[in-house]
């Protein structure tokens, strides 16, 4: 910001305001967050256990609640946003409040994906610059009014986690996804110990691919175990928000851009309960 527009010298945050570069030029940090009502991070230990489907779902469901939400997609070096969001052809533009988010269906987003010049071009990048684009896409990117912010992280409790945990205020807090196997769980128990270090409240524990049901004898079979996710929210003192089971459709549905929230499958209605749960703690 600079002195002239007299932002700085009016925030309520100066003084302690955690973005270094207040007070230079452009919107701050917390001029852009302040019209964020909620702020929710997505996280987990583990690669490969849903957390970007469960993150474009989340925000369709809190959408089709009549909130406004957005995604910011924290994964610099593997942003799966546009492709679950069915956006992958939209690129990020320059506006004249900032980057315009893409808009999936009414659901603001902000990707790497949609800057690079081709899908299969690869982010090379040392942590200094993926921490830089992430502050680009909080800071920079004309959010607007927005009733929740769904920012998906990328796993493990490095970089870019710490880069969004740091820089974005008031943080809602964050929902912890697993699977019930146990490899799973003992990365998913760091990130919860990276978010209470952090000072940042665990909304729950989310256990994905829980279960299998077979389409002919309708018995499930549990492929990763079960229980294992509310087990260790229970060992871990965090609030359990659900299990949403093994369903082939979601694959199909994410690949070609659709999301599975509101519908009446056993995942869909398993996740229903969820993000009630969630609401509950908003209200």
């Amino acid at each position: 910001m600079t002195e002239e527009n007299g932002k700085c010298d009016s925030c309520a945050q100066k003084g302690s305001c955690k973005d270094k570069d207040a007070g230079k030029e452009g919107t701050c940090i917390v001029d852009r967050m302040a019209r964020i009502k909620h702020k929710i991070i997505i996280a987990s230990g583990k690669g490969g256990v849903g957390k970007s489907t469960i993150s474009v779902n989340l925000a369709r469901a809190l959408q089709m609640k009549g909130l406004q939400v957005g995604v910011l997609d924290a994964d610099i070096t593997g942003p799966d946003i546009p492709k679950l969001l069915g956006i992958e052809d939209q690129k990020l533009m320059q506006g004249s409040e900032g980057i315009e988010p893409a808009d999936a269906n009414g659901i603001k987003a902000a990707s790497m994906a949609l800057i690079l010049s081709s899908r299969e071009t690869p982010v090379v990048w040392r942590g200094p610059m993926k921490m830089a684009a992430i502050k680009q896409f909080i800071q920079d990117v004309n959010w607007g009014d927005l009733d929740f912010l769904i920012v998906d992280l990328p796993p493990g409790t490095s970089d870019e986690p710490l880069s969004v945990l740091q820089l974005i205020p008031d943080l809602a807090g964050a929902i912890i996804v697993t699977t019930p196997q146990e490899v799973s769980l003992l990365d998913s128990r760091k990130a919860v110990n990276m978010v209470k270090a952090m000072k940042l409240p665990v909304l729950g524990i989310v256990e994905n691919m829980s279960g299998l049901k077979c389409p002919h004898c309708q018995e499930t079979i549990n492929i990763f175990g079960s229980g294992g996710g509310e087990r260790m929210a229970e060992e871990m003192d965090a609030p359990f928000l659900g299990a949403i089971p093994i369903d082939p459709q979601v694959c199909a549905w994410g690949d070609s851009g659709q999301t599975f929230a509101g519908c009446k499958t056993q995942a869909g209605e398993s996740f229903a309960l969820i993000v009630e749960r969630l609401l509950k703690m908003f209200n």
